[in-house]
């Protein structure tokens, strides 16, 4: 009997990147791939086998994770995009970036310890999730997101409650899980924004605002972490963080000028940073 492998890693990317880490515990994704079929990136395609790769233009990163859930074999996945990874022991050692992302080496013997691995948590300080949500995008989405969650899973009402009113979370849909956990995450959050999409569509935003779905995946992975802490189905104990590595600059005096002008000013998001 062929031994499942003991993690890897999705790297959800819609280019040719050069920077992905080589190692073999990480998968590149080409994302989209059944909406640019003439487009070959030489990476594996989210559209083989059981598939939303269609979506992408609304689900971005979670076609990613939706292939990773139906058809990666290994004792824990985890998605990262082809910018952002997870930080190793080498975080911030040296100038290039690339030696900063953990390596199979180092995170292997950290899954015999923790069953989920997350992202540095996001603080907004002066803006809870949902407030943060509501001037950077549109809170409707949330609203019906919510709306969707009492009406099939009822028992998650006061933990979303709970959970966006917080003024941080975990970010980027960047997680690393046991894969019962991810089994168990992924059928919940499709369930819910396959009803979303049959009830808010496209809304007739823009391209970066109508992916939307893969944003509201990002706050409501924490009402579902949260839920799994409450009812003791995950130890906090065997959750660690790793700090989030940027391949690319990022120009934080744009960034913290876009996040004040949403919140002052209304400002809707037009692009990513």
């Amino acid at each position: 009997m062929k031994k499942k492998k003991k993690a890897k890693l999705i790297v959800a990317t819609h280019k040719q990147y050069d920077r992905i880490p080589s190692n073999n515990l990480y998968l590149p994704i080409q994302v989209g791939a059944e909406l640019n079929k003439g487009k070959d990136l030489g990476y594996q395609k989210d559209n083989v086998g059981d598939n939303i790769s269609d979506k992408n233009d609304r689900y971005s990163e979670l076609t990613a994770l939706y292939w990773a859930w139906k058809h990666v074999d290994a004792e824990y996945i985890g998605l990262v995009h082809y910018r952002r990874h997870f930080g190793g022991k080498n975080y911030h050692h040296g100038k290039d970036r690339l030696s900063w992302v953990i390596t199979k080496d180092e995170l292997e013997p950290m899954l015999d310890n923790y069953d989920v691995i997350l992202p540095k948590k996001r603080r907004y300080y002066i803006e809870t999730l949902y407030s943060h949500y509501e001037h950077t995008h549109y809170s409707n989405q949330l609203d019906v997101t919510f709306d969707i969650i009492k009406e099939k899973y009822p028992e998650y009402a006061d933990t979303y409650e709970k959970v966006i009113n917080k003024t941080s979370g975990y970010m980027f849909n960047m997680v690393i899980m046991r894969k019962d956990l991810l089994d168990a995450y992924c059928t919940w959050l499709f369930d819910i924004l396959f009803e979303l999409e049959k009830r808010l569509g496209t809304q007739n935003l823009d391209a970066f605002q109508q992916r939307f779905y893969g944003r509201v995946s990002e706050i409501i992975f924490n009402v579902w972490l949260e839920k799994q802490f409450e009812d003791g189905v995950i130890d906090k104990k065997r959750v660690s963080e790793l700090p989030v590595v940027y391949l690319e600059e990022i120009n934080f005096s744009k960034k913290l000028v876009a996040f004040l002008m949403a919140k002052f000013l209304g400002r809707k998001y037009q692009h990513s940073f």
